[in-house]
């Protein structure tokens, strides 16, 4: 590629220099699946009782930690294997594009480890020293998701990995500490956050299908098609507002969280922007819409708890 392509899917891309290479980084659009659990899980303790909103905030900054540098390990380890380049989208291009030394964001991803282990030690501290286990356990799945000799990103379970991961077992983390118990309700409620989150890197990988089939990866995207893909995105979609009016009408979830069903939309625009695409770059706006519909229902859905719970 010729430094005038580079130039083009920067200008495209609308990349800057300066702090904005830095905060590209970490993938900003993807940090919603480390927040949104945390919050959700620390509302469904609130309706348990009084909520420790120190642990609260460490685990905050935590799992924010780990997910960032998961994205650093992802974009180190692609580029080393070869499947990033500068045309290259859903990436920060700090490597291809900005030049960044490949090893250096290697080190920073090792750092945000090292800082989120210090934050784990304090919520072991306060909590239980079980949660270290799952803790490291998370951490090494975000490694091995691109690293090691196996990676999960080349394999049709990294969605499964990262919604069970980011979604069920974070919101458990965050409500243990809080309650020192986990329940079947919360477990339940816990169900279509992890969907959402497993739709974020749905989406991620229908976007890179094409270029993830030329560099040997077998998603669920590459063995079924981008066509297949969509639909199946739109069903797990359904699925994921279909348990909550259940969890609603159950009792499990109070009828405030009907304000979830406001990520319709978005939910709904997600496959709009996918369907006649074939281009990454024309693919972006339905990966940024996936991860606002998840944003969107975690916040109203932790919402509704924290009203319910004051209430």
């Amino acid at each position: 590629m010729t430094t005038k392509d580079s130039a083009n899917i920067k200008e495209l891309l609308n990349e800057r220099e300066g702090f904005h290479k830095w905060w590209r980084l970490i993938r900003p659009h993807t940090l919603t699946a480390s927040f949104v659990p945390v919050f959700v899980g620390t509302m469904i303790a609130l309706n348990e009782g009084t909520i420790n909103w120190l642990l609260f905030f460490a685990m905050m900054i935590a799992s924010i930690l780990i997910q960032a540098a998961t994205n650093m390990f992802n974009e180190y380890y692609d580029f080393v294997r070869g499947l990033d380049n500068d045309q290259s989208v859903g990436i920060s291009g700090s490597i291809v594009r900005d030049g960044m030394h490949p090893k250096r964001i290697r080190n920073i991803a090792f750092i945000f480890y090292a800082i989120s282990v210090g934050i784990g030690i304090y919520i072991c501290i306060v909590s239980s020293w079980w949660i270290a286990i799952i803790g490291l356990f998370c951490m090494a799945i975000g490694y091995l998701y691109t690293g090691g000799p196996f990676p999960i990103s080349y394999t049709p379970l990294g969605e499964l990995f990262s919604g069970v991961l980011m979604g069920s077992v974070i919101i458990g983390i965050t409500y243990y500490i809080q309650t020192s118990t986990i329940t079947a309700e919360m477990i339940w409620i816990s169900i279509p956050i992890t969907i959402f989150i497993g739709c974020i890197n749905f989406a991620n990988n229908i976007r890179d299908r094409d270029g993830d089939e030329t560099g040997g990866r077998k998603t669920i995207a590459v063995l079924i098609g981008r066509p297949n893909s969509v639909k199946l995105l739109g069903i797990l979609f359904i699925v994921a507002f279909a348990i909550t009016i259940i969890l609603i009408l159950t009792g499990i979830l109070p009828a405030w969280s009907f304000l979830t069903l406001l990520s319709v939309l978005p939910a709904i625009g997600v496959i709009k922007e996918f369907q006649g695409k074939t281009k990454a770059i024309e693919m972006m706006p339905a990966m940024a819409k996936t991860a606002k519909t998840n944003t969107i229902y975690g916040m109203l859905l932790g919402l509704s708890l924290l009203i319910s719970g004051l209430l």
